[in-house]
Parts: structure tokens; sequence; C-alpha cells
């Protein structure tokens, strides 16, 4: 057996190096621990139920079927109907290849953003929070002070959507047109248009094209901006992204 071929063997013992490295890089294109388990124990299996899964994984039983809904809903996972429900893994290369073209169209956009600031000369007005609760805060605020538009895009819509549910119903009473980015098949609150787009990375915000968010998976930093610049880079992203999904730009 090859070095390659024993690797990947090692990689289905939850208890081995190369699964808990897996684990960690998984965790970097935002999956959370146990979902990356998860999905590591899917593959190696190549299909199964939340409780074989859980016991392949590691992972609390508990925990098991929520997890593999959010893998499917990230692209991760496919479930394929039946009693008990069963899921299979979607390829890893395919996986692959739509993280990396996600990244890449992120990266020059940032790119592209990093050229004009430095020919324009003017500061980089970011200013960063750090901690979960202080992120949600700021996309809560960033909500209530919309006069005309506020758009959303994320790959975790069930934890944003539980937090700020009144807040949401606030602002599409006022009248805001408010937009969601997010995995398909999930539950948007009524009054939010939504887009539904695979494979997202990081959760953005745009309020009334004028002040601009960008928070880490997991949400636990963020960076904010009014910069006119820098705005007007995330408004000309977001919108490439709501035509991709069928939305309309704003």
């Amino acid at each position: 057996m090859s070095s390659i071929e024993e690797t990947a063997v090692a990689l289905g013992n939850p208890t081995s190096e190369e699964f808990r490295r897996a684990t960690e890089v998984l965790g970097k294109v935002g999956l959370t621990q146990y979902e990356a388990r998860a999905y590591i124990a899917l593959v190696a299996r190549g299909v199964g139920d939340a409780t074989t899964l859980a016991t392949a994984a590691g992972i609390p039983r508990t925990s098991a079927y929520k997890v593999l809904e959010s893998l499917a809903a990230k692209g991760y996972a496919q479930p394929t109907g039946g009693k008990p429900i069963l899921f299979r893994p979607r390829p890893p290369l395919d996986v692959a290849e739509s993280l990396k073209g996600a990244i890449q169209e992120v990266f020059e956009q940032l790119a592209t953003l990093h050229r004009e600031v430095a020919e324009h000369g003017e500061p980089q007005l970011v200013y960063l929070l750090s901690g979960r609760d202080k992120v949600v805060q700021k996309i809560g605020d960033l909500l209530d002070q919309s006069a005309h538009t506020f758009i959303l895009t994320t790959p975790t819509l069930a934890e944003v959507r539980d937090d700020l549910g009144k807040r949401i119903q606030h602002a599409v009473k006022r009248g805001i047109r408010v937009t969601f980015v997010t995995a398909p098949l999930q539950r948007v609150p009524e009054g939010v248009e939504y887009v539904p787009r695979e494979n997202l990375l990081a959760t953005e915000v745009l309020a009334d094209g004028e002040h601009a968010l960008l928070a880490a998976p997991g949400l636990d930093a963020c960076g904010f901006t009014d910069n006119p610049i820098l705005t007007a880079h995330l408004k000309q992203f977001l919108e490439v992204v709501l035509e991709k999904g069928g939305g309309a730009p704003t």
C-alpha cells in the first residue's frame, strides 16, 4: 500500500493525526468542528444516517442530524430520503473545485480593491470587532439604521435569523428592502427577499449601499466601514452574487 493510500485510510480514524489535520483544514473554509468530523466520516463510509455517522465521527448523537442538515445546506452532503434519512457526501474534489472558485472570486475583488485604494491614497477606514455577540449586535445595528436597503449574504443564516428575528420584522415593516443571500432550502423570514447561493464562505452586509461589514466564518470577528471606496467595491461584488443567484441588484 502506498503512503498516499495509507494516509487516506488513516483519515477514517477519528483518533488519527490525519483526521485531526483534515478537521483543522476544513475549519478554515467555514465548517464547524462537528461538521468537519461528520463530512470526513461521511466520505469514509460513503453513506449513513445520523446515528451511524455520529458514532463514526465521534460527535453527540443529539447534534448529528442538525450537523448533517447544515452540511447539506453548505453543499457538502446530499440527503437521499428514506427513514431514517440517509446522507451521501458530495465528492471531495467537486467541493474543492467550488471552494477554489469562490475563494478566487473573492480575492480577485480584494486585489482590485487594493489597487484602487492605493491609487486614491485614501485611508482604509475599517473598524474591527471581535466576539460573536458584538458582531451579531453590529449586524443588527446596521439593520436598524438602514433607510432603504439591507443585503446580507451568509452561510450561517439560522444563527443570524434566530438572533435578529424581531429586528428583521421591524425593518420589513418600516419598508426596508431586506435581501438574504444564503444556502438553498433555508427558512427566510416573511417579507425578506431570498437569493439561494451555494458555497458561501463569509458573512457580508451592505446597508443602503453606504455601510459595509465583512465577518469571519463563525461570526467571531468582523470589520465594518462607511468608506465610500470600500463600500462601493462590496456593492459591486454583491451585485454579481445577486445576478448569479437570480436576484435583482440593489
